[in-house]
């Protein structure tokens, strides 16, 4: 169902111009190749007062996990990306209500992020509780599917890494796959995050809904290993 569109939405996005660029790429009649071919890279060093290590989250839904990493490490550079404009303009809201300098939006689908970002740019990659698109003919759609892989596989710098988490099981068992057919090494794999003992995690909006239900929730970081 598609969510309905926020009032004075407009306005907010004007309102929150200086976190966010918004993508002109026409989605009703797009053609991914061309635009994706056509670069326009962002300029990241006039984004942010500090040159930093520049980490992106694709899928930031109201941008909590983003807010709070930004807070966490004043040091990392933070772009968080989502593509609906009714939920980015509440991220953003929330990054300049907290006064973040090291934290920037775009609102863009997954498929554009190398129209944007330049090769080897990017140090870490979260993919946070992404959509798990079950039904196996929308596979191409996941965020862990390897023609996304591959495209992060060319924005990361050597040696970078993608930490994923979601709840959902069979969503988590093929991202395994995928993640190997395409040539990355896996390390720190939990099926039961919250039951791991890993300490830096900072939980999502949907993270503290499926572990409230009592739901495990499955992590694991990738780093490329060719």
């Amino acid at each position: 169902m598609r969510m309905r569109k926020k009032k004075n939405l407009e306005k907010r996005l004007t309102d929150v111009g200086d976190y966010l660029y918004i993508s002109e790429i026409d989605y009703a009649n797009r053609n991914f190749v061309t635009a994706v071919n056509q670069k326009e890279y962002l300029n990241f060093a006039s984004w942010f007062e500090s040159d930093q290590p520049l980490y992106l989250e694709i899928g930031c839904g109201k941008g909590k996990f983003a807010c709070e990493f930004a807070e966490k490490n004043p040091d990392i550079n933070i772009i968080a990306l989502e593509k609906s404009a009714n939920v980015i303009v509440a991220a953003c809201e929330a990054a300049r209500d907290k006064g973040l300098k090291n934290l920037k939006f775009i609102k863009c689908s997954a498929e554009y992020i190398e129209k944007y970002i330049k090769p080897a740019s990017i140090e870490r990659i979260f993919l946070n509780f992404s959509c798990p698109f079950p039904k196996a003919s929308y596979a191409a759609h996941r965020l862990t599917h390897k023609n996304f892989l591959e495209i992060y596989k060319r924005i990361l710098k050597p040696g970078a890494e993608i930490h994923q988490k979601t709840d959902n099981m069979h969503f988590f068992e093929f991202s395994l796959e995928q993640f190997s057919l395409c040539g990355f090494a896996l390390k720190n794999i939990s099926l039961d995050l919250h039951a791991s003992g890993y300490e830096d995690n900072i939980e999502t909006e949907y993270e503290q809904r499926f572990t409230a239900l009592g739901q495990p929730i499955y992590r694991l970081e990738a780093y490329a290993n060719d």
